[in-house]
Parts: C-alpha cells; sequence; structure tokens
C-alpha cells in the first residue's frame, strides 16, 4: 500500500540518516593526505624519540659506570616500550573520539526520524478520521 505510515516512516527514517550523513561530512571535511602523513609521523616521533632517550641514557651510564649488564639495551627497550604504549594511547583516544562523534550524529539523525515518524503517524491517524467522517456521512 503506498500510503502505509509504516513504510513511509522506514522512508523517512532512511532519508534524515542520509541527509544528516551528508551534513556531517560537509561539515567535517575529511583529512587530506598530508593530515594523514602528519599523523603517522606523530606517532612515529612518539615511539622513537623515548627509544632514542632510553639508549642515549644507557650509553652515558654505560660510560659513567661500567657493570656486568649493559645499561643501553636495557634502557633502549623501555623507551620503546614507553614510546609503543604513548601511541597506543594516543591512538585509543582519537578513535575513541572519532566513533563519539559519529554515535552522536546517528542519535540526532534518529530523533529527527523519529519526529517525522509521530508527524506522518499523526497525519494517518487524521486521514483514517477523515474517511470514517466521509463514510458516515455517505450512509
Amino acid at each position: 500500500m503506498p500510503n502505509d505510515p509504516t513504510q513511509s516512516a522506514l522512508l523517512a527514517k532512511r532519508l534524515a540518516a542520509k541527509a544528516e550523513r551528508k551534513l556531517r561530512a560537509r561539515r567535517d571535511r575529511a583529512p587530506g593526505v598530508w593530515s594523514g602523513l602528519g599523523m603517522m609521523g606523530l606517532i612515529g616521533w612518539s615511539v622513537v624519540v623515548p627509544t632514542l632517550a632510553g639508549a642515549a641514557l644507557g650509553l652515558w651510564l654505560d660510560a659513567r659506570y661500567p657493570g656486568a649488564h649493559p645499561w643501553s639495551l636495557a634502557l633502549l627497550m623501555a623507551g620503546l616500550v614507553l614510546g609503543c604504549l604513548n601511541a597506543w594511547r594516543w591512538v585509543a583516544r582519537e578513535d575513541i573520539a572519532i566513533h563519539a562523534a559519529d554515535r552522536e550524529a546517528d542519535l540526532e539523525a534518529d530523533r529527527v526520524a523519529d519526529r517525522v515518524t509521530d508527524r506522518d503517524a499523526a497525519l494517518a491517524a487524521d486521514r483514517k478520521a477523515v474517511r470514517a467522517d466521509r463514510s458516515q456521512a455517505d450512509d
């Protein structure tokens, strides 16, 4: 049936979600190639700097306080682990921020679609009441 309220509600939800996605895409432009390369560089430096700092501190300790075990290798590994944890934490925080924005936009699209659906249901009920009144008037 072309005037079925459930079909029109479903269509309204789809259109509202699609419109919201288009508006969000216009508002939040996708980052370009340079932005992606900059992010990779930022993550790389967040791993490299602690690793090199650990190696440098280890070499300094080896030169000042020689011992049975090399400090340079131990501190190089410690710097690498700290750098990787730092990069992982940063990427996880960015991922949470990205998905939070998507969830918020989806919720807004659902709210818009629900308002449209409620309006369509009210219109359908009004049409049904008018038809009922007309059929009673014809009798």
